[in-house]
């Protein structure tokens, strides 16, 4: 997952940089710009804990106003050499929440949907100092 991915999400970029294990913690900085703005920052961390994971997600607007009034919290389900899913502890925000990572160019978030289903966002990695 480490690396820099970039992708397009409506006129939007969105941007992932996911920052090496240490310490049993694996990070993420994420950014959408759009229209010479960023609309949106958004930090993920993926935690050891009690012998599996545990994914926190939290969104601001800029100025750093907080979406929400906490993280949310997700539990793992499922891992694979290549996938990663994780369900809602916290009784809101997105139902489910993966990654994938079918080759070392691509990096896809499949994002559940409240209805059922999966809202897949396709990345593909860049330099991070393009």
């Amino acid at each position: 997952m480490t690396g820099n991915w970039a992708g397009n999400l409506g006129p939007n970029q969105l941007e992932e940089n996911w920052i090496a294990s240490e310490g049993s913690t694996l990070m993420a900085a994420v950014r959408m710009t759009g229209a010479d703005a960023t609309s949106m920052f958004e930090m993920i961390t993926i935690e050891e804990v009690d012998g599996s994971l545990v994914l926190h997600i939290q969104q601001w607007d800029p100025g750093f106003v907080s979406r929400t009034e906490t993280a949310q919290k997700l539990e793992l389900v499922e891992i694979t050499e290549n996938s990663v899913k994780f369900e809602d502890a916290s009784g809101f925000g997105m139902p489910t929440l993966g990654y994938s990572h079918p080759d070392s160019d691509t990096f896809i978030i499949h994002v559940g949907q409240e209805g059922g289903g999966t809202f897949d966002i396709e990345l593909k990695a860049r330099s991070l100092w393009k």
